[in-house]
């Protein structure tokens, strides 16, 4: 969904990273938006494309 609307992301894989791991294992899957945590356990791709929206 978001390669196709063109929008920069990074994925990060956690695996191996003990602080990273400590910080995020239990709210997996997790989504960020500029630093700031924005979906936790489910991701609504409706929802999603909003928050991006209201970012431009």
């Amino acid at each position: 969904m978001l390669r196709e609307s063109g929008t920069a992301f990074e994925e990060v894989d956690i695996t191996g990273d003990p602080e990273l791991e400590a910080a995020h294992r239990e709210w997996l899957p997790v989504v960020e938006i500029d630093g700031k945590r924005a979906f936790v356990y489910f991701v609504d791709p409706g929802a999603l494309r909003r928050k991006i929206g209201a970012q431009s």
